[in-house]
């Protein structure tokens, strides 16, 4: 396999710590923790980035930075030749994978405890959350993208440029050619899936950039929730609260300084989730 490991820049405006009670998606089983049924959503919020018809989203606040976190892809060797169950090895330094990340029962956000992972992202579908640093993905014959990530146990990404790793590879009989990703990138990441109760106050909204940075003069990311649109400028996670029960639809864009889209294979996503009282 050919694998890629592009430098990232990253911008991180975040804080604390983040966690609660429950996790859909299967991701994780619902993770506890009495003392904190009653506390105030806006634990997870940081500074707002705007409110717009009754959505309002506002800066994620995170725990540890792990700064010095990395991760390194080990196997599959190139090219896979055979179909089916393919081997994933990594090697994780600095950062403990099944985890709880430091501070994470403080605030109302769905979390896994089953502790910290790696996001798995094969072709720009949704994660795979993976616990353990060796295991196995079924793979047909087909050419594949792969980002993998280090996750905090409640989704939200490790940004710098060692926490990631980009491959691409042939599968089978596959002899696709390789797709250009020295470009600008963007991947969905959160949310995801289904949320219940309290989950449902506060979510994350988290992407994962390569090759790029945001800034207000510069690429942005245009997030249009429900219809209603956002314009982002710092490569960041965020929480977004107000949104209705029921079906929800998030759809983000990689744009440049003038608004306009920016090729790339992934860089413009829809994804639906569910949000329901019970």
């Amino acid at each position: 396999m050919k694998s890629i490991f592009i430098p990232v820049v990253f911008s991180v405006l975040l804080l604390n710590a983040c966690n609660s009670s429950k996790t859909g998606n299967n991701d994780g089983k619902t993770a506890s923790d009495s003392a904190n049924k009653n506390a105030d959503s806006t634990q997870t919020r940081g500074a707002v980035v705007a409110t717009k018809n009754g959505i309002t989203l506002s800066y994620f606040i995170q725990s540890n930075e792990f700064a010095d976190a990395s991760l390194k892809q080990v196997e599959p060797q190139i090219p896979v030749k055979k179909t089916g169950s393919t081997l994933f090895k990594f090697d994780v330094s600095n950062f403990k994978l099944s985890d709880q990340t430091p501070g994470a029962m403080q605030c109302n956000c769905a979390n896994s405890d089953k502790g910290q992972h790696i996001h798995q992202i094969l072709n720009g579908g949704p994660y795979s959350a993976r616990y353990k640093d060796t295991f196995y993905s079924n793979l047909k014959d087909g050419h594949y993208i792969n980002l993998c990530f280090l996750s905090r146990s409640f989704h939200e990404s490790v940004k710098n440029k060692n926490a990631f790793v980009l491959s691409q590879f042939n599968v089978g009989a596959s002899k696709e050619k390789d797709v250009d990703l020295t470009g600008p990138l963007l991947f969905y990441s959160r949310p995801k899936g289904e949320y219940k109760g309290k989950d449902t106050k506060n979510l994350l909204l988290d992407f994962y950039l390569v090759n790029t940075d945001l800034s207000p003069d510069g690429n942005k990311v245009k997030a249009t929730i429900n219809g209603t649109e956002f314009i982002l400028t710092k490569w960041a996670a965020y929480a977004m609260s107000g949104l209705p029960m029921g079906e929800n639809t998030i759809k983000l864009e990689l744009i440049d300084k003038d608004g306009k889209a920016i090729a790339g294979p992934y860089n413009t996503v829809e994804r639906k989730i569910k949000l329901s009282e019970k």
